[in-house]
């Protein structure tokens, strides 16, 4: 009995594992245009396209620092589910994206409030520091 109780449990946790889905989401350049901002419609002007800000993690897979600020990105999704989406996208993959924003180091993270101005700030950043962001330029009415 013990064993079967231990394999249902393993069942169960493998079942959760594989259905549990990560709340940041990779995005591409097209995806990017849709979503956040349209800079082949609205060149000169920053026109956000959403009503829920978002942060747009700029990363490469061999980057350690972006490995380790993967995690903390994660848990941030979980605390600010549903006021704040979390993007990622590789700068490998999404050159022109990356040149939009002259992005040369990463990781760098773009904090896109729903109404003004996106902001840049580059290196891994400490949760703290992320969290104060979040707190201070996209959710400063809270």
């Amino acid at each position: 009995m013990k064993k079967f109780k231990l394999a249902l449990i393993f069942c169960f946790f493998c079942i959760t594992c594989a259905y549990s889905q990560s709340l940041v989401d990779y995005m591409t350049t097209k995806e990017f245009q849709e979503v956040v901002f349209n800079y082949k419609q609205n060149p000169n002007q920053w026109v956000y396209e959403s009503d829920i800000p978002c942060i747009i993690d700029f990363y490469t897979t061999w980057c350690g620092p972006c490995k380790r600020l993967a995690p903390i990105m994660e848990e941030l999704a979980v605390k600010y589910q549903g006021k704040v989406r979390f993007y990622k996208v590789d700068i490998e993959q999404e050159r022109e994206l990356a040149a939009v924003f002259g992005i040369r180091s990463i990781p760098t993270i773009l904090f896109c409030p729903a109404v003004g101005k996106p902001q840049l700030a580059q290196g891994l950043l400490p949760k703290e520091t992320l969290e104060s962001a979040i707190n201070s330029v996209l959710l400063p009415q809270q």
